[in-house]
Formats: C-alpha cells, sequence, structure tokens
C-alpha cells in the first residue's frame, strides 16, 4: 500500500496535493482498496464552492457507494474528466491517473488541519 509522503490526508481517506492556491484531490490507495472495483465516480459539483468537510460527490463500487468529502473549503475548479470512462484509475493508479477533482482553495490555513503522512499511517493502521 502506497501513502506517499509528499501529499496531505484526510480522516475519510482522501490525499490532497497542494500546489500554490489549488489542490488536486482523490482517494488514497488504502480507500480503494477497501472498496474494491471502482465503477464509477460522481462529481455534480464542479464550478461549485462548498465548505471544507461537505460532500463534493460519490464514488461507487461494486458492492457500495461512498460519500466524498472536500479536504479544503473553496471552489471546484476541475473534475477527471477521464474517470467517466475509466473509473477503474481509482484502483490502479490512486494518486496519478485517478485523481479526482481541483480545488481552488479560500482558506490555506485549512491546510493544518489535514494529516501528514506518518498520521494517516497511524489511522489506518500501517
Amino acid at each position: 500500500m502506497k501513502i506517499p509522503s509528499e501529499l496531505k490526508y484526510t480522516k475519510d481517506h482522501e490525499w490532497v496535493k497542494i500546489e500554490g492556491d489549488t489542490a488536486t484531490v482523490g482517494i488514497t490507495d488504502f480507500a480503494q482498496g477497501e472498496l474494491g472495483d471502482i465503477v464509477y465516480v460522481e462529481v455534480e459539483t464542479l464550478d461549485e464552492s462548498l465548505a471544507k468537510d461537505e460532500v463534493f460527490g460519490t464514488v461507487e463500487a461494486v458492492k457500495t457507494v461512498s460519500d466524498l468529502f472536500l479536504p479544503l473549503s473553496g471552489e471546484i475548479v476541475a473534475f477527471n474528466d477521464a474517470l467517466e470512462d475509466n473509473p477503474e484509475n481509482v484502483n490502479s493508479d490512486p494518486y496519478g491517473k485517478g485523481w479526482m477533482i481541483k480545488i481552488k482553495f479560500s482558506d490555506s490555513s485549512e491546510i493544518d488541519t489535514l494529516l501528514s503522512d506518518a498520521d494517516y499511517k497511524e489511522l489506518i493502521g500501517a
């Protein structure tokens, strides 16, 4: 299981890559493993501004549907359209081709509330 040290994480198993005032978000390798085969990713909040911890979409696996929670307040400025035809990218490459959204975040102090890789490993018992 991969937990890249350069990323931040949430207790809800999203990863966050900070680049300037934009954050790229997806679900962790642990989360995709727990969900199983991903068959659909739905994000209907593109171009909307949401608060931290609000639901921005859902990920559907063969046996379950899980909500996706926004790790930082801000506007969702991009959705990974490739997931519409290839949702399995979330399973095969969760930190690369499986990214889900990009956020233009509005409160950089919220970054301090995210987990480090060590904190996330402790959370999942890795």
